[in-house]
């Protein structure tokens, strides 16, 4: 029996954007043939699928769910329909799957079983924040969150700063969006004023904003970040 293939199938970064100026004709065609789905969240998956091919009929949909609660020897059931000759889709909550998402796991375990992946274009917040940036796309590094504990946090800080500056590399991380005004006030208190710093916040919805300035230029910004989804670069050149 042939083995079905697994499809990383992008999806919007905010319920505001519209799926047709994100998302290539590429994404729905796939959706058309696969019945078989790994989601974040079923009730959004399925929202998801029904907006960008309102054709598609929900009863035929099979979806597994990976998120925080699901047990890693649960993973490689997951894959199971591939072995059984179906083609199954992989989803994030936003942008592209695998990527600072826990789907990252079922492409290793369909790599060791043998499984072709299939990666769909779509939008990816690291990404598209780094190319209107401004900054180093040539050599970067994505850290993920920052640590919770304020001195840690600090220290992390003042390390990705110093490494900017060695390997002139521009450095990328997240926090939980309503985090982000205490992030960006550590950010104004902990780096140097010749420090670089961009901000990018709800790319690809109506309500994007993305700009990179010294710290010393925003610290004479009122910036409100709350609960809008953000990615942080800095850079000491």
């Amino acid at each position: 029996m042939p083995v079905g293939k697994l499809y990383m199938l992008p999806v919007p970064l905010g319920a505001e954007a519209n799926p047709e100026e994100v998302l290539p004709l590429a994404v729905a065609r796939a959706i058309g043939f696969i019945d078989y789905y790994i989601v974040e969240n079923e009730k959004t998956a399925r929202r998801f699928i029904k907006a960008i091919l309102p054709t598609k009929k929900q009863p035929d949909l099979k979806i597994s769910v990976l998120n925080k609660h699901t047990e890693p020897s649960e993973y490689f059931s997951l894959l199971q329909p591939c072995l059984e000759g179906h083609h199954v889709g992989l989803m994030s909550e936003a942008g592209c799957p695998g990527v600072a998402d826990p789907g990252a796991s079922i492409v290793k375990i369909a790599h060791e079983r043998g499984i072709q992946v299939i990666p769909l274009t779509g939008p990816s917040s690291i990404l598209l924040a780094l190319m209107a940036s401004g900054m180093n796309g040539q050599s970067f590094a994505f850290n993920g969150y920052l640590p919770i504990d304020k001195a840690e946090k600090k220290t992390a800080l003042k390390n990705f700063e110093k490494l900017s500056r060695e390997k002139n590399q521009s450095q990328l991380f997240i926090e939980t969006p309503y985090r982000n005004n205490k992030l960006f006030e550590d950010l104004l208190g902990t780096l140097q004023p010749d420090t670089h710093l961009c901000i990018a916040a709800d790319i690809t919805l109506p309500s994007e904003y993305i700009s990179t300035k010294t710290i010393a230029q925003w610290k004479r910004e009122k910036t409100d970040l709350h609960n809008r989804p953000c990615i942080f670069i800095i850079h000491r050149f």
